[in-house]
């Protein structure tokens, strides 16, 4: 990957940091530790740091297919911001607002764009593509919790 654009990289890293830290902000003080959770839920102090790496991969990702010639590149960077869309309001929904079966649902419909996106991206550079495997991983591990915590609580 050759970075044409320092700044543009930086920037790609922070939006979606910055989207996360908002939805966190905007969440609540709900805390993870007070649900009645699966078995091998892991413990709360991962999922931020899980989430500062997924940001950043997803940053890298985007900055691939802004810096591409591509001309579906627009394209993909909509569903981008799409799915930002959605990973915003998801912990809002389920912290916020203790909507759990709500959230569930939010987050099959955010799994479903993330893998248009990896679709999309990979038709531009697989690199790209491969980066937000790790996400789509993570979602779909989340959206198992999300389900759970919702059946136990």
């Amino acid at each position: 990957m050759k970075i044409k654009n320092k700044s543009a990289l930086i920037i790609s890293i922070l939006i979606p940091i910055l989207v996360g830290s908002l939805s966190s902000l905007f969440s609540g003080n709900m805390s993870y530790s007070t649900f009645n959770k699966p078995s091998f839920s892991p413990p709360s102090f991962i999922f931020p740091i899980v989430w500062t790496i997924l940001y950043i991969l997803m940053g890298i990702s985007s900055y691939i297919i802004y810096s591409s010639d591509d001309k579906n590149k627009g394209k993909a960077l909509v569903t981008y911001a799409i799915q930002l869309f959605f990973n915003f309001f998801w912990s809002i929904i389920f912290f916020g607002s203790s909507q759990y079966l709500l959230a569930f649902i939010w987050l099959i419909i955010l799994i479903i764009l993330i893998v248009i996106m990896i679709y999309q991206f990979y038709h531009i550079e697989p690199l790209a593509a491969y980066l937000q495997i790790p996400y789509l991983l993570w979602c779909i591990f989340a959206a198992y919790l999300n389900f759970m915590i919702y059946k136990l609580n």
